[in-house]
């Protein structure tokens, strides 16, 4: 699949999400990435497939994909899909 972003909006995104973002980024890798005992988490990459989180579960980095709910193709979309994981997150949580 092509990638239609640049590195730039890749970093900035993902700047973004770890630095205002770090609890939801956690709930959505314990519960959508099935990583229950997962500690600590950092969104490490974007691709218009899934995002890829790195997370620490009993002390070692684990990659987690979690794929969007559709290909995305447009920036503005990052926001909706991550939004859409962490009220999910949040719903099966519970």
């Amino acid at each position: 699949m092509t990638h239609p972003f640049t590195p730039d909006i890749i970093e900035a995104v993902l700047n973004h999400m770890n630095a205002d973002h770090g609890g939801h980024s956690l709930d959505i890798v314990q519960v959508l990435g099935h990583q229950p005992d997962a500690t600590a988490v950092e969104l490490v990459d974007l691709d218009p497939a899934a995002a890829v989180y790195t997370a620490q579960v009993a002390g070692e980095p684990v990659e987690v994909r979690i794929p969007w709910s559709e290909p995305i193709t447009e920036r503005v979309q990052f926001r909706s899909e991550f939004a859409r994981m962490a009220h999910e997150a949040e719903t099966q949580s519970h």
